[in-house]
């Protein structure tokens, strides 16, 4: 079999969509190595993914612009479906080349999900218009559409009008690095980590609301350090004003472009991890902590509990004085921490890359028949 993907987000994203790509090309690539796989990407960064070597890599010529290479991606890519006798070709993040339709190379599209129609205010008029444009054409283009929970099957049904038996749910694998031990003591020594701290990972935004967090720690009298990893955003500035107005300063950390090695290692070493956004697709570092036997707490809303199963503390994201005595609960009650440690792991498990290339696989053996 010989699978096409739009590629760029797993050369040129570190997190995100970028770790979904590469978790999914590199556990095709070590459980299914028989199949040929084309990657189709603007640019190329070397070592981003296991094996790079083995893949075949299609990339516009190197004298065009950035705007000419974003247009060939975008327009141009699917003359070359054909061109490369690809049997399925597969868009990684919410998009399809335009003009897939038009070619005889059955598609599929994942989407992730479309938090920029539910909370437009996080989003600019340009972004969100043109967002809707590709999330449309693709799930109408596509042979079959992934989604990676039932919110976004949901919301993908709701919003863009696919029709359900369209649309098939995979969930996404974390990657094999969560499931192994880490040196833990050289992470601890490079980021110069405290002894016991609390840990939230994601884009420091307003959606993932990590100033509850810290107010939450407010509210219950917690001392403990917060390390928060993730890309900055206009959203820090709030945070540091908090900071600043209770005196904590020196109680945060904020760490960012970390490597998936070192980040596993900050989990295994957190006393817990929080995840209370107010809506997502899915929520990956919440398995990532379980398979780091990291305790979490996570939001009851959109997709969460669903991702989290029996086997993380639900809080309403608003609730301030909730999420404070859960975090005290944790670190407070060594029985009940341990209770979640296990349920995490075994939850994890459904989240082995072998199990999500199976399903990936047996999805694309269906349309093509």
């Amino acid at each position: 079999m010989k699978v096409g993907y739009d590629a760029k987000r797993a050369f040129l994203n570190t997190s995100g969509l970028g770790n979904y790509a590469r978790n999914a090309l590199n556990a095709l690539q070590k459980f299914y190595p028989e199949n040929h796989y084309t990657l189709f990407t603007p640019e190329v960064r070397k070592g981003m993914l296991n094996k790079q070597e083995a893949f075949e890599i299609v990339t516009p010529p190197e004298s065009m612009s950035k705007i000419k290479k974003s247009f060939w991606r975008s327009y141009q890519m699917s003359q070359e479906l054909e061109e490369h006798q690809l049997d399925l070709f597969h868009g990684l993040s919410n998009e399809l080349p335009n003009g897939i339709h038009k070619t005889k190379v059955p598609s599929v599209v994942t989407i992730h999900d479309l938090i920029f129609i539910r909370y437009p205010e996080f989003y600019s008029y340009i972004d969100r218009t043109l967002y809707f444009e590709k999330v449309k054409y693709a799930c109408k283009a596509a042979t079959k559409v992934i989604a990676i929970s039932e919110q976004t099957k949901a919301d993908i049904i709701k919003y863009i009008g696919t029709a359900p038996d369209k649309i098939q749910i995979v969930h996404q694998a974390i990657s094999p690095l969560f499931f192994e031990p880490a040196e833990t003591e050289k992470v601890k020594a490079k980021y110069k980590l405290p002894e016991n701290f609390i840990l939230a990972v994601g884009t420091i935004e307003e959606r993932k609301n990590q100033l509850s967090i810290l107010k939450a720690l407010e509210a219950a009298g917690l001392d403990i350090p917060l390390v928060l990893v993730g890309n900055p955003t206009s959203y820090c500035n709030d945070i540091h004003k908090y900071l600043a107005e209770k005196g904590r300063k020196e109680k945060v950390i904020f760490l960012k472009n970390i490597p998936e090695t070192d980040l596993a290692g900050i989990y295994q070493l957190a006393e817990l991890s929080v995840y209370i956004s107010v809506f997502e697709g899915f929520g990956l570092p919440v398995i990532e902590a379980m398979a780091c036997s990291c305790p979490v707490i996570t939001s009851n809303v959109s997709c969460l509990p669903e991702t989290a199963g029996d086997a993380a503390v639900l809080c309403a994201p608003e609730n301030i004085e909730d999420l404070g005595n859960q975090i005290s609960k944790i670190l407070n009650d060594s029985a009940f921490r341990n209770e979640l440690i296990e349920k995490g792991k075994e939850r994890a498990q459904q989240f082995q890359p072998q199990k999500y290339t199976d399903r990936l696989v047996k999805l694309y053996n269906d349309i093509i028949g």
